[in-house]
């Protein structure tokens, strides 16, 4: 009543009242899982500018960027780094371009193991639109803290040109280097797609995970993706000696409660996890990817999602189970009667134990109605194991939107 009275005694004096103030939140609008690399991996840069493009969900009125050095050994030095919004291919929207200070400085040095947040950048962005994050490297710079399946064609060029609408690139890579989100300002919330390939994949450039139909679907949400192909619940990577998997066992991450913490519980603005993981548990012990030791139970996954739930639970976080899809004749060897048998227990357990806070039926979503251990064939990329863009896009609509309410 009071506010009411004051509003009308300023009307009446001709004064405006005070805008609203903006939202203080920082809310996640794009991620990437970051791992290590083999130790065959010998790609570095020096004095070069990489120009990394990302699509964000939600909308803001400012920005931050994230750095990382976490899978780094020596300090990473970032000479300049600018944002700005993409026109196409590597070409910046001039008008758009904001250099990026961290603690006001220009140049930033992260210690080994550490990511660096940014200040606040005066950019506003809309939902679902390319920003291009261009970080120039002045010193020799192993590429050691990477996401290798971005799935998303970014750009190297000589020199810094961090600044500059046009660039010559020398060189393309299909990974996002040293760089693990972005968040805006915003009164939103985010959800997190915590998983292996199945959320990490899309056809190249096209934006086509199923957490990018999710974010089509749900603009006032901010969905971060932390797939990882090959990343498993339970074990880091441990490829047999002599395998050929030593050349890239180590892009598979350390294990989904391992970097639960750092992929998911610190994520901005989080509020919800969409958690599916567990066919590499299944598939991959036995075959040259990890040793047959590995090998797991029902039991020791359920008690792997159990510990997950737990630990997202203390910190607020809304938990929601997605069955593991189907596999059945998989070009990776991970198929048998006895692994067909705990993805069945382990999809009981996910619709019926309770556990999670919802359950989303990805398996329902996917299999064949006709041979249920089979992915549909219109939804297969080929391979019986990970769905192609249609299946992505019904593993999208599987989730209630009411969930993020």
């Amino acid at each position: 009543m009071r506010a009411l009275v004051a509003a009308l005694v300023l009307a009446l004096l001709g004064v405006a009242p005070a805008a609203a103030a903006p939202p203080d939140r920082w809310v996640g609008t794009w991620s990437g899982a970051v791992t290590t690399v083999p130790a065959s991996d010998s790609t570095a840069f020096e004095d070069q500018t990489i120009r990394q493009v990302v699509r964000t969900s939600v909308g803001g009125d400012s920005v931050r960027v994230r750095l990382s050095n976490e899978f780094g050994t020596a300090p990473l030095v970032v000479g300049e780094t600018h944002v700005a919004l993409r026109d196409s291919g590597a070409r910046a929207v001039p008008s758009t371009d904001r250099l990026v200070t961290f603690g006001g400085r220009e140049s930033v040095t992260i210690p080994p193991g550490a990511p660096a947040l940014s200040d606040p950048i005066p950019l506003r962005l809309k939902a679902r639109v390319d920003l291009l994050v261009s970080i120039h490297l002045p010193d020799h710079t192993p590429g050691t803290t990477t996401s290798a399946f971005a799935y998303q064609q970014n750009y190297i060029a000589a020199g810094n040109v961090t600044g500059s609408a046009d660039i010559t690139p020398t060189g393309t890579t299909d990974r996002w280097y040293f760089l693990s989100g972005v968040s805006v300002r915003s009164s939103a919330s985010a959800v997190v797609a915590f998983g292996d390939s199945i959320t990490a994949g899309t056809s190249l450039n096209a934006n086509n995970r199923w957490s990018d139909y999710l974010a089509r679907r749900a603009p006032h949400l901010g969905v971060l993706n932390k797939g990882i192909a090959g990343n498993r619940l339970l074990h880091d990577p441990n490829p047999p000696a002599g395998s050929p998997a030593e050349g890239y066992a180590a892009l598979f991450g350390e294990s989904g409660l391992r970097r639960l913490d750092r992929d998911v519980l610190v994520q901005p603005g989080a509020r919800y996890v969409i958690v599916l993981l567990g066919v590499n548990d299944i598939g991959h012990p036995g075959t040259p990817t990890a040793p047959a030791s590995e090998k797991v139970t029902a039991a020791d996954i359920i008690a792997g999602h159990s510990q997950l739930i737990a630990r997202a639970h203390e910190r607020g976080l809304k938990v929601y189970g997605g069955t593991i899809t189907p596999f059945r004749d998989d070009t990776f060897g991970f198929y048998s009667p006895e692994n067909e048998a705990t993805r069945q227990e382990v999809n009981r357990w996910i619709r019926t134990g309770g556990a999670f806070d919802a359950v989303i039926d990805f398996d329902r979503a996917l299999r064949d109605p006709a041979a249920p251990d089979r992915l549909l064939a219109a939804f297969d990329s080929g391979d019986h194991l990970h769905p192609n863009d249609k299946g992505n896009e019904a593993m999208a609509e599987a989730i209630p939107l009411r969930l993020f309410r």
